[in-house]
């Protein structure tokens, strides 16, 4: 099997390279990625330095697959390249999510979304993915009526800029150029990605859209409010959920801690609960904090954390590659 990995020299095509080789994917041959300014350089994958090649190069090697994560504007201008030499593109930007030929998969929710032999497979936006990975089987059982989230996001999810703008501030210094408007340390900024015309960010938008196309429930209720906070684990979730059917804390429990991809920690005589810091570098969505709303009828609250370069990303890409090339 042969994998291309691009943007392979940024934060999450790094991850992507982490990712195959601890789930001991079978990649017979590598071939890293990345801009002409890091072409030549190396990258390390199974103990070996590989050398990191351009688009075209690539392209011309007809790989069987190539994990996008290299921005919107390259997936669009790149990507169906790719697909016309019979590549499989799994991208991790937001530039094909919302396309109604290209398939959206999570691989615990719907992965059979991409069995129609689409050549440009969406990975979701990070926020995303952890939530309908909690929140399918729970539709599957109780019907979901209404959602609102409210997100804590990583600055790991802006990148390498808003990494090294937390890591100066901490330390006391300042940045020339920082990745935000404000300061992110000892700060908490309610705004991720840019101001739509309706006042909502994209990011929230994103959570609304994409979660209705992967769960297959276009007229779901549902609104968002993303926050980014001084954390780099990954992202957290204050999730309250509108059940169509009555259910309860036990129930819901009961299916969490069998879903697949889910990790349920809920047990607050103890004090384990989900949280960043011990989300961090793991693949699974951990669930915790279930409990009933008392204002209102068949809903609830849940906590909800992954690692957003893991599950959110890198590892739902390789997920989907291992699942389709099992089928091949």
């Amino acid at each position: 099997m042969r994998v291309a990995v691009v943007g392979a020299t940024g934060l999450v095509g790094r991850e992507m390279l982490t990712v195959l080789e601890e789930r001991n994917v079978p990649v017979d041959e590598l071939y890293p990625v990345a801009s002409e300014k890091s072409v030549g350089s190396t990258v390390s994958f199974k103990g070996k330095d590989v050398r990191v090649i351009g688009m075209k190069q690539a392209i011309s090697l007809k790989p069987d697959f190539a994990l996008f994560s290299a921005g919107g504007g390259t997936s669009l201008e790149w990507a169906p390249k790719f697909a016309e030499v019979g590549t499989v593109v799994i991208d991790n930007s937001s530039a094909w999510r919302m396309d109604e030929n290209t398939p959206l998969v999570v691989p615990e929710v719907n992965i059979d979304a991409a069995a129609g032999g689409s050549k440009i497979i969406a990975n979701p936006n990070c926020s995303t993915i952890q939530l309908v990975v909690a929140l399918a089987p729970l539709h599957k059982a109780f019907g979901l009526k209404r959602v609102v989230i409210s997100t804590y996001q990583s600055v790991t999810g802006t990148g390498k800029a808003a990494m090294q703008q937390l890591e100066q501030e901490e330390a006391g210094k300042t940045t020339s150029s920082p990745a935000y408007n404000y300061p992110i340390h000892r700060n908490c900024i309610p705004h991720c990605d840019v101001f739509l015309e309706n006042g909502y960010t994209k990011e929230e938008m994103k959570l609304v859209n994409e979660s209705r196309k992967i769960l297959g429930i276009p007229d779901l209720k549902v609104t968002a409010t993303a926050v980014r906070v001084p954390v780099v684990g990954g992202h957290s979730e204050a999730v309250n959920v509108e059940f169509e059917k009555p259910t309860s804390v036990q129930e819901i429990r009961s299916i969490l801690a069998s879903a697949e991809g889910v990790i349920l920690q809920d047990d607050p005589s103890s004090n384990s609960y989900p949280m960043p810091l011990n989300a961090h570098q793991k693949d699974e969505v951990f669930v915790g904090r279930i409990r009933k709303d008392e204002s209102t009828d068949n809903a609830f609250n849940l906590w909800i954390v992954a690692d957003n370069l893991r599950k959110g990303a890198a590892t739902n890409a390789v997920q989907i590659l291992e699942k389709l090339a099992l089928r091949k």
